[in-house]
């Protein structure tokens, strides 16, 4: 179907990709490296007490953490379908994109004012910023299949996640410099470096973001929505579901997804947690740890992506899922932390390549003649959202029953093993 904008224009592409590299910091520094490890360190009491209090529950830090990671993912899938239906119908999908990802931005500038006194208000931040990211995620993708052509999915998708690490890692690394020499900055030793980072993420990704936005098509096909928008909305984004209920393959391919999804996403969350409670690793060593993934990251997206061109896309994701097995049975055994170092070179390779690819074959298997995108990615995104419920709710309980996160990567590579093999079931022309 056409669109207002020529496809494949390497300006309005090269927009689109930027938002990766906006967003992505917050991944990086809020979601992955820098607040889970500060989040630990500020709840953790001087006798090594974990526990925290939380509106009168009194649970484990990390648990606590792990659950609040699963309630905004799953705020997020309430949220979603109907909003993208609404932008489907009105053309507003660039509106959309543009408040979650402010509204994101902001509350990881909130995250300034928590101390660790504060837990109620850090998690609730925390939860916020993270219902921002998710949401903005689907009108963000839902552009892909609008400004390029099938054949440039893969490596468009791989371009721009791998423009996300880059970025990532130049802003962690400045704040990391800031972590670690303060007073080189004048500024005061103890908890305000790190979050400073977190004002920084907030700026940094409303910044880009911005840039992103002012080249991307408003409308590219030219709607004009007549009638009350929330009812039309609602009508539009029916229709689609009712659509995919007929999409074989694509609903093959989405529960697939949402197996090994919710191994990779809690993989990603909570990693760093896990070297810093089963290995009693130093926070210098956990930062390492992550910046090896992304920088790895970077050359895996397009590895993968050059293996899905010559072998097709369910074989490349195939190969991953297999990869992401063996990193899952081997946690269960690291001991050490080069051992830990070597398994996170492992989950760079493979990691940026998995959400990449993942994007691009969904993109695929959206019908050529149609205008819904936003709402096909509702239901891609909201599967994603709810693996990660899945997934960091395990991976917590797990955790709290045995009293060791080893258990919980154990029971993630099972999660791994179904996704395998239910997206080995799909079939396409190009898979």
């Amino acid at each position: 179907m056409a669109t207002g904008i020529q496809l494949n224009d390497k300006r309005t592409t090269n927009g689109w990709c930027m938002y990766d590299w906006a967003n992505s910091v917050y991944s990086l520094t809020i979601t992955t490296a820098v607040f889970p490890i500060y989040y630990e360190a500020v709840t953790t009491q001087p006798d090594g007490t974990a526990m925290v209090d939380f509106y009168g529950w009194s649970l484990p830090n990390t648990v606590l953490y792990s659950y609040a990671l699963s309630v905004s993912f799953l705020l997020t899938a309430m949220l979603i379908p109907l909003l993208s239906g609404i932008a489907d119908y009105s053309g507003r999908k660039k509106s959309f994109l543009r408040f979650f990802a402010y509204f994101g931005a902001l509350c990881c500038a909130g995250m300034y004012f928590f101390t660790g006194q504060n837990v109620e208000f850090g998690i609730l931040m925390a939860v916020l910023a993270s219902v921002g990211y998710s949401a903005s995620l689907v009108f963000y993708d839902a552009f892909l299949p609008e400004i390029a052509t099938p054949d440039r999915f893969d490596e468009l998708s791989a371009k721009g996640y791998s423009m996300g690490y880059v970025g990532s890692v130049i802003l962690l690394i400045l704040n990391l410099a800031i972590i670690e020499s303060p007073a080189t900055f004048g500024i005061p030793e103890g908890d305000l470096p790190a979050r400073l980072s977190f004002l920084s993420v907030g700026l940094w990704w409303m910044g880009f973001a911005t840039y992103s936005l002012n080249r991307l098509p408003a409308n590219p096909y030219h709607k004009r929505p007549e009638g009350h928008w929330l009812l039309n909305g609602y009508k539009e984004l029916r229709l689609v579901y009712s659509r995919i209920r007929k999409l074989s393959q694509m609903k093959q391919f989405v529960l697939g997804f949402f197996f090994y999804n919710a191994g990779v996403q809690a993989v990603m969350y909570l990693a760093s947690l896990f070297g810093a409670k089963e290995l009693n690793m130093e926070t210098r060593d956990l930062i390492m740890t992550v910046l090896i993934i992304q920088l790895v990251a970077i050359g895996g997206a397009y590895a993968f992506a050059y293996l899905s061109k010559r072998k097709g896309n369910i074989y490349s994701l195939s190969v991953m899922i297999v990869i992401w097995i063996a990193v899952c049975i081997l946690a269960f055994f690291v001991s050490t932390n080069y051992q830990f170092f070597g398994l996170a070179f492992l989950v760079g390779v493979i990691m940026g390549g998995i959400q990449a690819l993942s994007r691009a074959t969904f993109s695929k298997l959206i019908p050529e003649d149609t205008t819904d995108h936003a709402s096909f990615f509702s239901f891609y995104d909201v599967t994603f959202n709810v693996s990660i419920v899945f997934g960091t709710i395990a991976y917590g309980t797990v955790e709290w029953f045995t009293g060791s996160m080893r258990y919980s990567a154990l029971v993630l590579s099972v999660f791994f093993v179904i996704g395998l093999l239910l997206i080995r079931r799909v079939r396409s022309n190009w898979a």
